[in-house]
């Protein structure tokens, strides 16, 4: 078996539209296409032995036993390697449950789909399952309880913890797009204008000052002790002798940790002498510079969680600990202690691994206790000097036990700290008595970036969902967290109708940020230039806090190698299907690639409308399937499917009239004659016009202003400024020269329709034939080119996309031959020396039509031409003019 390509989807795709995270594993079974699993000898034996888990897999609804007894029946091993990519993420702790295997149509070659947590997780998984599946097959000895070691180490590495996780669900609940950024600590929230981030429990909103000021424990202390919270006394030293001089002063029992540390790292609690201190005082050097040694304050440890400034939460903390039962030694109570299922590493449970440090030992030293000393029954030896989670300390919560004059003492802490998320760790012996009073307790510290794992789960008492108040502050119920996102797909039109769509809604005030084959523009400013119509181009606009409104191009190969970079629109756009691209990523048909582009209409919020073209039949028929509302335009006020629409009180765009209006039910809106907009070309540019209805439908739908729409629809003027390498027409003295990016089929019957309305005195086109297009459809284009062309120059793309230019070359002849054999053909295969035999040998009335690969430096270069004609022509008006004076 072969992993011939492991791809990683991220947003909604072909496989599903609401499952977004999927591996999609393209499998060669390599002589395993006639070996189904019960033809391979001892196969159900080994995999139950293996993995005895995948009992309870099912293999479909429709079957009703289990997955052993599928495959005691016999199923193919992309199944069996589905299966186990699932299974040995779930056994690593991710909760991975979706998965389904399809041929390619090709023999052997399968795409094996199933879900993942974290991506590179499941890239993992998808390499072992093929791993494992093959010593399966052939007998070997496998241990996989090694992958799930990496895999575990995966998660923990780059999966979220239990705050940013909590956070995330409250979002999802709220349908607030998200997304990890590059380090994956980072999460972002919503979209544009409207974005808010966290780390861990910090937020875009968190002040930098209160946390700088509570990363210094001292000055923390100082503020607090000024505002008269109750705070323990203490003072600072960076020496030995500088801490025996505090401890003479202030006298035992003592506390020592580190200025500026945290989760509890080189606290020392309870110090009753010298020498203890000392070895304290070693441990919080590793941590910092300088130490804190303050007077140690009797009672419980509490964590106060405020959320916004208000307490949210209150938790009872115990150190690690264990019970003795007078038969197993210190070694053996930790480890049973352990063996609680609830424990893990790090985060990735409710409570942490107790593990044996400097603290633990320094511990036991002063109990003159060895790790195979026996505790007597009932005895408890604490195991940590502080009582925090992460170093396996329990927690209860007590918040509803809390005196009033404590809640307001944590809300006035919060204050003091200008910090909106914080932890207040306070020592007392009963919270719900006022701490300030008779000597009940101490405000230890405050914490910036507190955990919300104790009160979310706590060993006792109740839960307390605490990541709700958080997303309440940053996105209250009255503000939005997306901004508008209106996607455009399709063949042909995509680029063009995204940029007038784009340019509608700057006129209407927006600052507005769109993608392109082109580029990545922001406010009509390139940030990248390239084409970016996939995930990661989508992601950048969205990401951007500049944006208020979003245009998306989405093209197919975005599509398929990643999904879309969004989880919903508001209004999609689908232009146009037609043959191009074909036989290439599994898609053969055009029904199959009208599939693809119908993922970014299901994308469509129900609320939202999807703009279909309803003069094209694969476009319409998306409509069936689709839950949101349909608008629909047409070149044509009499189709049948219009009539029928606005019948039903639909929205729709036509041309009624030779003008542009939108239909609303039985009502009409006259917006502009079709000859008065400079994109239609005086209504010769069919393919433009069809554009603009639906740029102008998408408008209206977003309830921008007609005088908005009729006001940019005359400065949306076809240039290489504002529509690069889209009938950008360059006019010399004596003949024209069009620069387009046609290059399927589609493309070119649109060129010909505007070439038929067009009057030259011979009209030549500079063509090729893509690389990696079908042989059919490259003889396409060398049909289409004699049929509106009197003369050919054939050129060849820098990528030629494993293709040699020779053959290219061959094909495309054999399409013009075959539609007229006299057609004069030169071929010159570099685009910018045939654009300079073109003009250096054009006739006088010529029109010239470059299909260009490189837009801008044909543009550059053709621009360059124009002004060196004009300034020859005005070089040589000025002689004529001297020679007549």
């Amino acid at each position: 078996m072969n992993a011939l390509e492991i791809k990683t989807m991220k947003g909604p795709n072909i496989w599903s539209n609401y499952r977004h995270n999927l591996i999609v594993l393209k499998l060669d079974l390599e002589g395993l296409e006639e070996k189904p699993t019960n033809k391979i000898e001892g196969f159900l034996e080994r995999i139950e032995r293996m993995i005895p888990s995948l009992f309870t897999h099912r293999c479909s609804q429709d079957y009703e036993g289990g997955f052993f007894e599928r495959v005691k029946e016999g199923i193919w091993m992309g199944h069996v390697i589905e299966h186990i990519a699932l299974e040995i993420q779930c056994l690593a702790g991710m909760k991975c449950g979706f998965g389904r295997t399809r041929s390619t149509g090709d023999y052997g070659i399968y795409n094996v789909v199933f879900s993942y947590e974290i991506d590179s997780a499941g890239i993992y998984a998808a390499e072992a399952a093929v791993r494992i599946a093959e010593k399966l097959v052939s007998g070997e000895d496998y241990d996989i309880n090694e992958d799930i070691t990496q895999l575990k180490k995966i998660k923990l590495r780059k999966g979220f913890g239990p705050s940013t996780f909590s956070i995330i669900n409250e979002a999802k609940k709220r349908n607030i797009p998200f997304r990890s950024m590059e380090n994956g600590s980072l999460i972002l929230f919503g979209q544009g204008v409207n974005q808010k981030m966290i780390r861990a429990s910090m937020t875009s909103d968190t002040s930098s000052l209160g946390v700088d000021t509570a990363g210094d424990k001292e000055e923390t202390k100082k503020i607090l002790s000024k505002a008269y919270i109750p705070v323990p006394n203490g003072s600072v030293a960076c020496s030995e002798q500088g801490l025996k001089e505090v401890i003479a002063e202030m006298g035992f029992p003592v506390v020592i940790k580190p200025i500026d540390g945290n989760h509890g790292r080189g606290i020392t609690t309870n110090i009753q002498t010298m020498a203890h201190a000392v070895k304290a005082f070693q441990i919080a050097k590793t941590i910092s510079e300088d130490i804190i040694i303050e007077k140690y304050v009797e009672g419980d440890d509490y964590r106060f969680l405020l959320i916004n400034y208000k307490l949210i939460a209150v938790a009872k903390r115990t150190p690690a600990m264990i019970i003795g039962d007078g038969v197993s030694n210190i070694q053996q109570l930790i480890d049973q202690t352990n063996a609680d299922p609830n424990r893990g590493e790090g985060h990735e449970k409710v409570m942490t691994t107790i593990k044996i440090d400097k603290i633990t030992t320094a511990i036991l030293n002063r109990k003159n206790l060895t790790l195979e000393h026996i505790l007597p029954i009932g005895e408890i030896l604490f195991l940590k000097d502080t009582a925090n989670i992460s170093t396996g300390g329990t927690s209860t919560d007590v918040t509803d036990n809390v005196h009033p004059a404590n809640i307001l003492m944590a809300e006035r802490v919060a204050k003091l700290m200008h910090l909106d998320i914080c932890g207040i760790d306070v020592v007392a012996k009963d919270v719900s008595k006022p701490i300030h009073l008779n000597n009940n307790g101490s405000v230890i510290e405050v914490n910036a970036c507190p955990g919300f794992r104790m009160h979310l789960n706590p060993s006792k008492g109740l839960a307390r969902n605490v990541a709700e108040p958080v997303i309440d502050m940053l996105f209250p119920k009255d503000r939005a967290a997306r901004i508008p996102v209106i996607a455009v797909t399709g063949t042909n039109g995509k680029t063009t109708t995204t940029r007038l769509i784009a340019h509608i809604a700057k006129t209407a005030g927006h600052k507005v940020g769109y993608t392109t084959t082109d580029g990545i523009y922001i406010q009509d400013q390139a940030i990248h230039f390239g084409d970016c119509t996939g995930y990661q181009s989508a992601t950048t606009i969205l990401s951007d806090p500049t944006v208020d409104f979003a245009v998306l191009e989405c093209a197919r190969g975005g599509l398929l190698r990643s999904g879309l970079g969004f989880d919903h629109c508001d209004i999609s756009v689908i232009t146009n299907i037609s043959d191009d691209h074909l036989g290439l990523k599994g898609i053969k048909t055009l029904s199959e690639m009208a599939k693809v582009k119908s993922v970014v209409a299901k994308s469509t919020f129900d609320t939202g409308y999807s703009v279909l073209n309803a003069d094209d039949d694969l476009v319409y028929k998306m409509a069936e399937e689709l839950d949101c509302n349909i608008a629909l335009f047409s070149m044509d006020i009499n189709n049948e499917r219009i009539k029928k629409h606005c019948e039903n009180g639909g929205l729709a765009a036509v041309i009624e009239k030779n003008c542009l209006t939108i239909c609303k039910g039985e009502w009409k809106i006259r917006i502009s004659k079709i000859e008065s907009i400079p994109l239609a070309f005086n209504g010769k540019a069919e393919c433009m016009i069809k554009n603009i209805l639906a740029a102008v439908l998408a408008a209206a739908i977003q309830n921008f202003k007609i005088e908005d729409i009729r006001n940019a629809l005359q400065t949306f003027i076809p240039s290489p400024e504002l529509t690069p390498g889209r009938m950008n027409i360059f006019k010399f003295r004596n003949f024209e020269l069009m620069v387009d990016y046609a290059h399927n089929t589609g493309g070119f019957m649109e060129l010909k329709t505007f070439l038929d309305k067009t009057s030259a005195s011979i009209k030549t086109g500079i063509i090729t034939g893509v690389g990696d297009r079908r042989d059919e459809d490259i003889r396409k284009l060398g049909s289409f080119s004699a049929k509106m062309f009197d003369d050919i120059i054939i050129r060849h793309d820098k990528d030629t996309r494993g293709r040699p230019q020779h053959e290219i070359t061959d094909l495309l002849i054999q399409g013009i031959k075959q539609e007229n054999e006299n057609t004069p053909i030169t071929v010159i295969s570099d685009e910018l020396e045939a654009i300079q035999h073109a003009i250096d040998h054009a006739q006088n009335g010529a029109f010239i039509v470059l299909c260009t690969d490189d837009i801008q430096e044909s543009i550059d270069y053709i621009q360059n031409r124009v002004k060196e004609e004009a300034e020859e022509h005005k070089a040589f008006d000025l002689v004529i003019n001297k020679t007549r004076s």
